[in-house]
């Protein structure tokens, strides 16, 4: 029977150091019950027939199909910074080929799950829909298997699998999306396909579980009561030695998560234990990143929680209050939340970065003098408005069992050639040598979505992965539809402690959706194996002819080395060779500079470098060689790399021209001329007399305005003329600019001034467009100017002030034009007013507005005495493009936008004939998705409330739409 505590009370207590938000208080279980079931399953091979997987085809209904909740314009912004200060050892150790490369299953399920547990003899290796044993060679030891051969029907997905070292035993769990119900199946023995199974059955767990081997439970974390997470059921702890033993029940002890900041999906983890060397009872760690895009999230940092069960007195058993750890700031989000992230080469969908979830998994493991817990999570390296998906893995470190943990390394990983990098899996072997798989796609390579590892050896510089970008295997096509992997999982070879196994989801060379495991090695079985790995030179500058050449070399053997030959070769030229005298230990490396140095004086020339290591007995010949490419840069060489301003709009009449100017070349310049000229005619010539710094980029603004008032698109050609430039191909730069025309209305119709009286004059657009910006003219004659308050007022009754009682006592508006975008103030004015003028309230308060309806100039006369007439008036709209939405969703019910303070929107949508889940998303007017929610239907209808409060000023389009692409579009100002 269920029996629920209540909750206690927290306090809070910062600290200083490299935590703060610790507290001491710790909360009661929400639940304790035992397992509703247990079924105890005969061995695989005394079944006479085996049930064989089912290949379901289509996207798994799991809520990891939810989205994400983020607040727009909140968070830290910029490249990623620890991606973009690589040390100099960062991916230069060569790496070895994987020793065994194999399918573990295709698939057509959308995600396929893949997951693998290494034991002493055997591999399982899990997808949605079923599950394969293995031999440790890769040959099949059952078939594609249903999961209806273990648990019991009706089973919907998420296949997960571990090996618990210390027993020898398998655990695999699955879901039953039906009733949300959890089945965790425990062998009784090594062997997956000799051994029988005692199955549980435990209530209340329906989404993307992710199981972990503690010393005195199975953990289990799920993506569920996300909205309720800090009270909700979130952590699930089995007894595991009642599982083990197979008795008849295994009590379930449930807490919630106090203090976590979710936004729709989540994945925190507990730390999973790696191999056999078990931590002491209790203290297990729960951990979760949060970013500061989020909701409720100052900082970006990691929470850390420690669950202690006692299943002997379960109302004893405690969750604690989160530890803070602040991490370098990361970008975790990616396109608002949306699932549909990283694009596929040759037009192909945009696949799951797998956002908000720490990756299978957070492994745990033991050494002398420390404990180690390794996880990882994806972010966007690149501050543009571009996608890079790296890896941002994290190492903590604590001193003994049950003490605090602290950050001891973090680093974020980037593929090499601009590929993305994500679905990763890390884990440490028996020498501390990190090994992570993942997958890498696209890039300038146009890469299919392949599988690839990195790494790093203990001893190697903090947060750096030293190891160069391995191939496991070679993606043949795209992902079709946008859902991805959800799982990948690496896996440490018991027998060895230092192979490692990871699998993750590609197309393999039969074109079919599939998993693909990869085996491979960090610690060397060779004793002598060293290799140039790097050299101390940059990529290009002004070289002399004696440069000094400064190599670095790697020992990956498993003996110390000394006394060796090294060479150096220039564009294949001659050999100079030098001997390294000092030892290198195992798995360390030397910086030897040699004594003849090399000429690289050559301007403009490119040399190729090749560095050779010439060992006696070296085993492994292969990466005896290091070649880098040097560029002598020109001494003078710069270019106009960007025309600034203008930039393309309305109204455009005599404007300045700013250009951006680089110098490519390895000198200071200054006191150089630069041009410009418009539609190719003549040339306006002017001297840059600053300082250009070599790799710096600087504008410059020419005095002389260039003329853009004529409707049209112009050619603007900048050209930099610096005398004795090396290159004129990087000279000049090209832009089209265009001035565009706006469609204006007018009334012609005079209306007459009374006296303390408002008058109006309408004009009637037929345009439907959305108002970008808006240039309004009146012709009023009126004496006492002062007397009035003219406003202009939008089809929906927004007003806008165009002036007020300005003028003092001076006579009439005459062709007045109101412009924001106009120099002067209008209460700087006098009349007649003629030119162009700033309104009193911004014409920009109606942007995002239809342009369709009436629209009213409103004049009202405060005083007697004088009056007058509007002559005549016009407005004119200068528009974006019309919507295109196909805006077809329940013609019968509006999408409602309610205007809150500060910023805050409540967004409603209420239908009697929509019942499905729809995505939300919010737009900017380049048509950049800032946020992707999918709301589930509440009651009558679908309501978010929506945060700008981050946002910059300006229109925004928010959209509501189903599976048939069906919509309805609304806008909204953020002011």
């Amino acid at each position: 029977m269920l029996k629920k505590l209540n909750l206690i009370s927290v306090l809070v207590l910062l600290l200083g150091i490299s935590t703060y938000g610790q507290v001491n208080e710790t909360i009661k279980p929400n639940r304790i019950e035992q397992s509703s079931s247990l079924r105890i399953v005969q061995p695989l091979n005394s079944k006479s027939q085996l049930i064989p997987a089912k290949k379901s085809a289509g996207e798994i209904k799991d809520a990891r199909s939810s989205r994400n909740k983020v607040v727009i314009g909140k968070g830290s912004t910029g490249d990623d910074k620890l991606s973009k200060n690589p040390n100099k050892l960062n991916q230069k150790v060569p790496g070895t080929p994987p020793s065994l490369v194999f399918d573990t299953a295709e698939s057509n399920s959308q995600p396929t799950d893949p997951s693998l547990a290494v034991g002493r003899t055997q591999v399982i290796a899990v997808f949605n829909t079923g599950f394969k044993v293995f031999d440790k060679n890769g040959n099949a030891l059952t078939g594609d298997l249903s999961p209806d051969n273990l648990f019991s029907p009706g089973s919907c997905c998420d296949l997960t699998i571990s090996y618990d070292h210390t027993v020898d035993r398998w655990v695999m769990s699955i879901l039953y999306g039906t009733d949300g119900h959890v089945e965790v199946a425990v062998s009784q023995g090594p062997d997956a396909v000799n051994d029988a199974w005692s199955v549980y059955s435990f209530d209340n767990v329906n989404d993307y579980q992710k199981l972990s081997v503690w010393s005195d439970g199975y953990y289990m974390t799920a993506n569920v009561n996300s909205g309720s997470a800090g009270t909700s059921d979130v952590i699930f702890v089995m007894d595991r030695t009642a599982m083990l033993a197979g008795e008849p029940t295994a009590t379930l002890v449930t807490f919630p998560l106090p203090g976590i900041s979710t936004n729709g999906f989540y994945s925190p983890q507990a730390f999973n234990v790696s191999n056999g060397d078990m931590p002491a009872l209790g203290n297990a760690p729960i951990v979760y990143m949060q970013d500061d895009a989020w909701s409720g999230v100052a900082d970006d940092h990691i929470k850390i929680w420690t669950v202690d069960v006692d299943f002997a007195n379960p109302g004893n058993s405690t969750i604690s209050q989160p530890t803070e750890l602040v991490t370098t700031d990361f970008v975790s989000v990616f396109d608002g939340g949306s699932f549909s992230n990283l694009p596929q080469p040759n037009g192909g969908s945009l696949v799951d970065a797998l956002q908000a979830t720490i990756m299978n998994q957070a492994q745990f493991r033991k050494f002398d003098n420390h404990n180690s817990a390794l996880f990882n999570f994806v972010v966007d390296t690149d501050g543009s408005n571009a996608k890079v998906a790296g890896i941002r893995w994290i190492e903590l470190r604590q001193s003994a069992d049950g003490q605090p943990w602290t950050i001891f390394q973090e680093g974020t990983y980037n593929a090499t050639d601009g590929k993305n990098a994500w679905n990763a899996s890390l884990i440490m072997d028996g020498d501390g040598n990190i090994g992570m798989g993942y997958t890498g796609m696209g890039g300038t390579t146009d890469t299919f979505v392949s599988s690839y590892y990195t790494g790093r050896f203990a001893d190697d510089p903090l947060g750096t992965m030293t190891i160069d970008e391995t191939l496991i295997a070679t993606g043949n096509g795209n992902i079709p539809g946008t859902r991805y992997g959800d799982y990948s999982k690496i896996d440490i070879d018991p027998l060895t402690d230092s192979k490692f196994w990871y699998v993750t989801e590609y197309v393999n060379a039969a074109n079919n959706r599939a998993n693909v495991a990869g085996v491979f090695q960090l610690k060397s079985d060779l004793a002598n194996d060293v290799a140039p790995v790097a050299l101390d030179i940059e990529a290009e500058g002004i070289f002399t002819n004696s440069e000094d050449i400064t190599i670095t070399v790697y020992n990956l053997g498993t003996s110390p080395v000394s006394n060796f030959d090294v060479s150096y070769q220039i564009n294949g030229g001659a050999m100079v060779t030098e001997t390294i005298t000092s030892s290198i230990a195992p798995n360390q490396s030397v910086d030897f500079t040699f004594a003849q140095t090399a000429d690289l004086s050559a301007e403009g020339q490119d040399f190729a470098i090749s560095v050779i290591t010439n060992l006696t007995g070296d085993e492994r010949i292969e990466n005896n060689t290091y070649t880098t490419l040097v560029k002598t840069l020109f001494s003078k060489e710069i270019g106009v790399t960007d025309i600034i301003a203008p930039v393309s709009g309305q109204n455009l009449g005599a404007e300045q021209v700013t250009i951006a100017i680089t110098n490519f070349g390895g000198e200071a310049q200054s006191n150089f001329d630069v041009s410009y000229s418009l539609n190719g005619g003549s040339l306006i010539i002017e001297t840059f007399t600053g300082t250009l710094n070599p790799g710096a980029t600087q504008n410059y603004t020419f005095t002389q305005t260039a003329d853009f008032s004529t409707a049209g698109t112009y050619e603007v050609v900048a050209t930099s003329l610096l005398e004795g430039d090396s290159r004129a191909d990087n000279d000049a730069f090209t832009k089209s600019i265009s001035n565009f025309t706006c469609t204006e209305f007018e009334n012609t119709t005079a209306v007459a001034i009374v006296d303390n009286t408002t008058v109006t004059s309408i004009i009637d657009s037929n345009l439907d467009e959305i108002v970008e910006d808006i240039i309004v003219r009146v012709n009023i004659e009126h004496t006492f100017n002062q007397d009035l308050i003219i406003k202009l007022i939008a089809p929906d009754n927004q007003e806008v002030i165009l002036s007020n009682r300005n003028g003092s006592s001076s006579d009439n508006f005459q062709n007045t034009i109101f412009s924001d975008s106009a120099a002067d103030p209008i209460a700087s004015g006098t009349g007649p007013f003629i030119g162009t003028f700033r309104p009193d309230t911004p014409l920009s308060d109606l942007t995002g507005l239809s342009t369709l309806g009436q629209w009213t100039l409103s004049v009202q006369d405060n005083a007697g005495a004088d009056t007058g007439q509007i002559v005549d008036w016009s407005i004119s709209f200068c528009t974006a493009p019309p919507l295109s939405t196909g805006e077809n969703l329940d013609p019968n019910s509006d999408l409602i936008i309610v205007y809150k303070e500060n910023n805050q929107f409540e967004i409603r949508f209420e239908s009697e004939s929509i019942s499905s889940q729809l995505d939300m998303d919010v737009f900017n007017l380049s048509g950049q998705r800032l946020l992707n929610y999918r709301l589930d239907k509440e009651g009558k209808g679908y309501f978010y409330n929506l945060d700008m409060s981050y946002a910059a000023s300006g229109v925004y389009l928010v959209r509501l739409k189903d599976k048939q692409n069906r919509s309805k579009v609304k806008r909204l100002i953020v002011k």
